[in-house]
């Protein structure tokens, strides 16, 4: 056997084959099978060559140890945006679809040292202030809400009618929106992930949640953007603006990722089905192996530098891919021996995910209830015929085809506890000329009915 017989083969339908060009993580076939992209990346070493869309270079980390590192070495990695070298440079246009998600904003993820302490502390101390039995009877009641629009069909796709939308109604309760500000969140953050008018449907948000800060200025109430607009950090109406809208988008498009991706796992595994009641390893095993966002964290080096013997130039892209570390060699013993917790996917180090708790518990939260109302749900279509949504960032299926007998549709009992935004619109109820026509709007008035 020569070398050639040993070398690395990039997987069928990639770009990258016999060329030596940067591996492409856009396009149907690395969403089909990531995996194997990881597997020939992890020839390069500890990270990687690829391309996030046309035209846009970086460098994917692959190694846990060196994962680790970069996340936990703010000094040699920084975070801000505007070190950008490519964007500044002229090589990477402001249109360009991933820019969205990479160019710097005025948040705690694009901030560093003192700034990113002092915002990053607002925001956790924040969200640390939800009460866990609100948020359980919140996921339960928008559950009851989504589950009560297809229930009577027998059949749904457990994406678009319920993974996608109940993330973001959650958070519009958690974050006070009244009705007319709280259709245009969910309008703006869909548009904004969905690629669909991204740059009207960003627009949409900023204004949306601008106005959110207003209204809660005059009239603040129990809900997270009060409690981050009454911290000692003391931010003006452009940080609230910024760390709210990060807040929004940045906790429901995950989140809806996981919810699809554990639903996905427990219809898919006989196992779960077969011993019942492993919702929680079901979500474990999800973060392990498809975490919802596979591919991101980005940082630039303040200088040049070098990780785990690859060299690093100042101002480089450098992102982590914690589908890849999470799935290497270093890892399998890890989890074999029990440590379920030790993987990447909610990052690690001073940016690591603020709101992990309440994501897990809105998860298992949110499919018990599914499975309690729907206890004979079963996916629709063979397997191998769902496909994945394309895009370096996230993992996510495009739809997630269900069916189950069919269930009645009307409430039952007395009507749910009204809290937060809804106590807020109700008060407000009389005042309206209008019946509003959006997804929140007609949540609203289903829970105060």
């Amino acid at each position: 056997m020569n070398a050639h017989d040993t070398a690395p083969v990039p997987p069928p339908g990639c770009p990258a084959h016999g060329s030596g060009a940067r591996v492409p993580l856009h396009g149907p076939e690395f969403a089909a099978d990531p995996q194997a992209y990881y597997e020939y990346l992890r020839h390069y070493g500890a990270a990687a060559p690829v391309e996030l869309a046309p035209g846009v270079e970086a460098t994917l980390v692959t190694d846990y140890a060196a994962a680790l590192q970069l996340l936990q070495d703010s000094s040699t990695f920084r975070k801000d945006a505007r070190r950008w070298r490519a964007f500044n440079e002229g090589k990477v246009s402001p249109d360009s679809p991933v820019a969205p998600l990479l160019a710097y904003r005025p948040n705690c993820m694009f901030a560093d040292g003192a700034d990113h302490l002092r915002l990053r502390q607002a925001v956790t101390d924040s969200m640390a202030r939800v009460d866990t039995r609100r948020l359980s009877r919140s996921t339960e009641q928008i559950s009851g809400y989504l589950v009560s629009q297809f229930g009577a069909r027998g059949s749904a796709d457990l994406l678009g009618d319920y993974a996608k939308q109940l993330p973001l109604f959650v958070f519009n309760e958690l974050f006070g929106c009244p009705a007319d500000i709280g259709d245009r969140v969910l309008f703006g953050i869909s548009g904004m992930f969905d690629g669909v008018n991204a740059e009207k449907a960003t627009a949409v948000l900023f204004q949306a949640v601008g106005e959110l800060v207003a209204l809660k200025r005059r009239k603040p109430g129990d809900d997270v953007t009060s409690w981050l607009m009454q911290h000692e950090a003391r931010l003006d109406d452009e940080e609230m603006v910024h760390q709210l809208a990060l807040l929004l988008g940045a906790g429901a498009e995950p989140l809806r990722n996981l919810l699809g991706n554990t639903l996905h796992r427990l219809l898919t595994h006989e196992r779960y089905a077969r011993e019942g009641g492993l919702i929680d390893e079901a979500l474990d095993d999800t973060l392990w192996e498809n975490p919802p966002m596979a591919n991101y964290a980005p940082h630039y080096p303040a200088a040049d530098t070098e990780l785990a013997g690859q060299h690093l130039q100042a101002g480089e892209l450098v992102l982590v891919s914690f589908a890849a570390a999470n799935t290497g060699p270093a890892l399998k013993a890890s989890r074999q021996a029990g440590s379920n917790r030790a993987h990447l996917a909610w990052s690690a180090g001073p940016h690591a995910c603020p709101s992990k708790e309440p994501a897990r518990h809105i998860t298992v939260t949110a499919i018990e209830h599914l499975l309690n109302e729907l206890p004979d749900v079963e996916l629709a279509v063979p397997e191998d015929s769902l496909t994945w949504r394309p895009g370096p960032f996230n993992r996510a299926l495009a739809t997630l085809p269900a069916r189950f007998t069919p269930v009645r549709s009307a409430r039952r009992g007395a009507p749910a506890p009204v809290t937060g935004a809804a106590e807020q619109e109700k008060s407000a109820g009389a005042a309206r000329p209008a019946e509003h026509k959006g997804m929140w709007s007609q949540f609203l008035n289903w829970l105060t009915r």
